[in-house]
């Protein structure tokens, strides 16, 4: 069962701090960590511990960060044989700094990213024909994102949009899509609604949906939840109480959990369902790759949660 991402690959910079400075101060930090990294990169990582076959279209430059990104995930079982060097620009880096909230703030240099293109993609088409869902997110060229979300259309393949992040998002990349996941910044920033609700989450749901013409999405509301929406219908997926250490990739383990579900014929409300589980884990765990769970890990979190998803009983 085969799951391609086309999205961006970075190195996380993260700054463990007590709290965030203010314009123009100075203050001490508790931890600098080196963690691999990209929405790209942590989806791609996400469906291989969940099981699946991922294979990961992206870019690094030819560097010691690029060299230890594609380390990283071929050691976790990604299939990196379409990730491209560049030779002019550095691979990306992010500049994350979470609080002790495990609230985090970001900076991305897109660096190689940039450099995707076209041929890239069609350099994957067959893997890309074959595949169950195509995941993309917005840290790369939006005319690439759009190019590997056509192809995988023609091919009659599941395209999972996650448009992140919210700024520069445009119209024209999500009518490719046949299942957005915006976060409530991503979610104001399409709809021009402020989803601080249920019923707000509902609304932007349904701008989607009547004003953009995307039948199926999931508005992510972090700790309060989730809305799902299909044709019309709905269902509110409550939040996993847990005690987070660090929010970073817990948006891209939703989102490779989901594709996972969905690639096993899963429909969206139990797909989601098991991204929720997967999330919740993930932020309770430092570092993006490294922190999230295999499905072994899920499965031991569930037991002793008493929670149940789609593959429970397998």
């Amino acid at each position: 069962m085969t799951i391609t991402v086309v999205g961006s690959i970075n190195m996380d910079i993260v700054i463990l701090t007590d709290h965030y400075p203010c314009r123009g101060d100075t203050i001490f930090g508790n931890e600098i960590r080196f963690s691999p990294g990209g929405k790209g990169a942590n989806q791609a990582t996400a469906c291989a511990k969940l099981g699946k076959e991922a294979i990961i279209v992206g870019c690094v430059g030819i560097d010691e960060f690029g060299h230890l990104l594609i380390e990283t995930m071929d050691g976790n079982l990604v299939n990196i044989s379409f990730i491209k060097r560049s030779v002019s620009k550095k691979t990306g880096a992010v500049l994350v700094t979470i609080d002790e909230s495990a609230q985090n703030t970001m900076i991305v240099v897109k660096g190689a990213n940039e450099e995707l293109n076209a041929i890239d993609v069609d350099g994957c088409s067959e893997w890309i024909k074959n595949s169950k869902v195509l995941l993309v997110q917005l840290e790369i060229p939006e005319e690439i994102a759009i190019h590997a979300m056509v192809k995988a259309r023609e091919y009659g393949v599941t395209v999972i949009l996650d448009p992140a992040p919210a700024e520069g998002i445009t119209l024209n990349v999500l009518k490719y899509a046949d299942i957005i996941i915006p976060n409530r910044q991503e979610a104001k920033c399409i709809t021009g609604i402020d989803v601080i609700d249920v019923q707000s989450a509902l609304d932007a749901a349904r701008f989607l949906d009547k004003r953009v013409g995307i039948s199926k999405s999931i508005i992510k509301m972090a700790e309060m939840g989730s809305l799902v929406y299909s044709n019309g219908l709905w269902e509110y997926i409550e939040a996993i109480e847990v005690k987070a250490v660090d929010t970073v990739a817990a948006g891209d383990s939703f989102a490779g959990a989901l594709a996972c579900a969905i690639a096993d014929g899963e429909s969206i409300v139990s797909a989601a369902k098991f991204a929720t589980i997967v999330s919740a884990l993930k932020v309770t765990r430092l570092d993006a790759q490294d922190g999230i769970p295999t499905m072994a890990e899920v499965n031991e979190f569930c037991a002793i949660r008493n929670l149940k998803h789609y593959r429970s009983n397998q």
